[in-house]
Formats: C-alpha cells, sequence, structure tokens
C-alpha cells in the first residue's frame, strides 16, 4: 500500500521537543498528551504543506514532536505547534467523502480495529463491511466484528445476525455477538481489548459509546437514540477521540461513517485482501486471474458451490467495478 510521506526534520531539531500523543483531533486542532498534562496544538506550516494528500496530515494516535507556546487556549491549556509525526506502524485510512481526491485518516498505530454491526436499527451493509475489512487487512491491521444490540432482534433478524456472524467466522474473522443491556459478550469484548489500543468503527446509531461506557463507567460518552422516521443513527461522536481504559489499554472512538471508501488499491491487489478469495485462487488455471469471467477460475466455482459467500464475492467485483472518483459513494 501507499504510504503517506510526511516531513522529517532534522534529529537536533527534535532534541528540543516534547513527545506526546495526539488523544483528539478537532480539524486544525489536536489535543495532545504529554505527561498527563494536555497542550492544545496546532501544526507547522510546511507539514500541513508537505505534499500530504489527505483532509488531516494529523490522527488521533500519532505519536507527535511539538514546541510549547507561550500562550493558553480559550479552554484554558497550555498551546503547542507540532513539528513532527513518528512513523506509524499502522493507520485505518479511507476516500474523503467531500473530497474525493483526498483521503482522511481515521486513526494511526492501532492494535485492533473493531466493526460494530447492526443488521437493524440501523441496518449496516455488507459493502460497508466488507471495505472496512478489506482496509485493515491492506494496512496489516488484526480486525474484528462486533455484531451489537442482539437483545432488540427478533426471530428473522437474529437468523441474519447468525447467518453473518458464520459468514465471517468461517473466513477467520473473530466475531462476537454483543449486548450491552444483557451484557452478553461484553466481559470477552473487554478480556481481547485489554492492554490494546482498539478503534471502533461502524455507522451512526450501531452502539460505539454504549458500548464504550459498559466497557469504562467512567468515561460517560454522551449517546444518542435512533430516529424513529430513517431507522439511522445521530452523530454523538463529532471528531475521533482517544481514552485510556481503567482496565489498561486505549479506545479510539469514531464518528459514524456513512461510507468507507477504498483509497490507493490497484485492482490487481484486491483480491489479495480477501483472504478467502486469496487462499482460493491458487487452484485457478491461470496466475493472473481476475476471478471475473476467466475459464477455469477456483473463485467463481467456489461462489458457485457456495464454498465462498456470494455477498463477499459481489462486493469484490464492486471494487473492481468502481470508477475511482466515484469509489467512496458506494459504500452506504
Amino acid at each position: 500500500m501507499k504510504q503517506i510521506l510526511i516531513h522529517q526534520p532534522r534529529n537536533n531539531i527534535i532534541m528540543n521537543l516534547n513527545k506526546g500523543l495526539v488523544i483528539k483531533s478537532t480539524g486544525s486542532r489536536y489535543m495532545v498528551n504529554y505527561q498527563n498534562e494536555l497542550f492544545e496544538c496546532r501544526i507547522k506550516g510546511k507539514l500541513r504543506m508537505k505534499g500530504i494528500r489527505t483532509t488531516n496530515p494529523v490522527s488521533v494516535g500519532d505519536v507527535v514532536y511539538f514546541e510549547p507556546q507561550n500562550e493558553y487556549s480559550d479552554s484554558g491549556k497550555p498551546m503547542g505547534i507540532i513539528s513532527k509525526i513518528e512513523e506509524r506502524k499502522n493507520y485505518i485510512i479511507r476516500r474523503s467523502v467531500n473530497l474525493s481526491k483526498e483521503s482522511h485518516i481515521i486513526a494511526a498505530n492501532i492494535d485492533l480495529a473493531f466493526i460494530i454491526a447492526t443488521v437493524n436499527y440501523p441496518v449496516t451493509p455488507l459493502n460497508f463491511i466488507d471495505r472496512f475489512l478489506v482496509t485493515a487487512e491492506a494496512y496489516n491491521i488484526p480486525a474484528l466484528l462486533v455484531f451489537n444490540k442482539i437483545d432488540i432482534y427478533n426471530e428473522r433478524e437474529m437468523e441474519k445476525v447468525n447467518e453473518w456472524y458464520g459468514t465471517y467466522h468461517e473466513i477467520g474473522y473473530k466475531c462476537l455477538a454483543t449486548s450491552v443491556k444483557t451484557g452478553q459478550g461484553m466481559d470477552e469484548l473487554k478480556d481481547i481489548m485489554k492492554d490494546k489500543t482498539s478503534v471502533f468503527a461502524g455507522h451512526s446509531g450501531v452502539g460505539k459509546s454504549s458500548l464504550i461506557n459498559y466497557i469504562d463507567s467512567n468515561l460517560n460518552l454522551k449517546t444518542n437514540t435512533i430516529s424513529t422516521l430513517h431507522k439511522q443513527g445521530k452523530h454523538t461522536t463529532t471528531f475521533s477521540e482517544m481514552f485510556a481504559l481503567d482496565m489498561g489499554g486505549y479506545i479510539i472512538d469514531t464518528p459514524g461513517l456513512r461510507s468507507f471508501g477504498m483509497i490507493d488499491m490497484k485492482n490487481d491487489d484486491v483480491s489479495h485482501f480477501f483472504p478467502e478469495i486469496f487462499k482460493t485462487s491458487e487452484y485457478c488455471r491461470f496466475n493472473n486471474c481476475s476471478h471475473t469471467h476467466e475459464p477455469g477460475c477456483a473463485v467463481v466455482n467456489s461462489v458457485e458451490q457456495g464454498e465462498i459467500s456470494l455477498s463477499r464475492y459481489e462486493n469484490y467485483l464492486s471494487i473492481l467495478n468502481e470508477d475511482e472518483d466515484e469509489k467512496y459513494r458506494m459504500a452506504y
């Protein structure tokens, strides 16, 4: 995958800077934790302009070097200027919704990425799930699926939960079925997250903030109800923010994502990030098989035999067939 280049100042300059962790991004300002003191920082002009094609050159989870300033923000916090970002071990990135030629980094330096999904109230499209998983695979981030709100589903909806759970579990993804109301699956979720830096992502209304409040009641994040008219969630998290957990580790809460556009991904690489397609492709007749029309394609045969999920295969094709400028529009 294409890496985002970051301006690196000379090492002797670094010696005079403070090293901190970005815990919140609000667009033009970044909250940086330095030895348990919060600094409200902006980025140095040269860093902003150094050929970075993202809407947010600094992301939550970044380790940064900054210079304290002799001034305070309106909220009374000391201010600083960020001039260097440490090399990231990974990051979750998507195409910016408003600027299709740009990208947006959701979070950086992640141990685990959780996609929170609901089969209703609101509906999480499988296309959205697969795009998130493909991106996590591409950037070497372990991804898990949390099927939330299972206490409110009727019999037909629970059948869908079990179907989705089975599909992704068979591929090899860790799956959990959770309910904040009954506590089902929550102890296992907490055990997995302990001492890790995790990110929660998903549509508005799937219960990300409620899950986090259950995991650590001291956080008391704002939650909201589902729109009764459109059965969609209302945005309660405006900006990505990292929180330390009492049990150890960190959680990054993200704004609800209505779409997940792919970025920097060539068609020849897409099949590598669908584990079941990549595994089956070794039996195809041609080494450069696209798994779309070629004779002797083991992937197409496995789809026809029900060994590869039809929805997964269709979502694979949808990524291949999209116009580059339209990729971000399709994942609703």
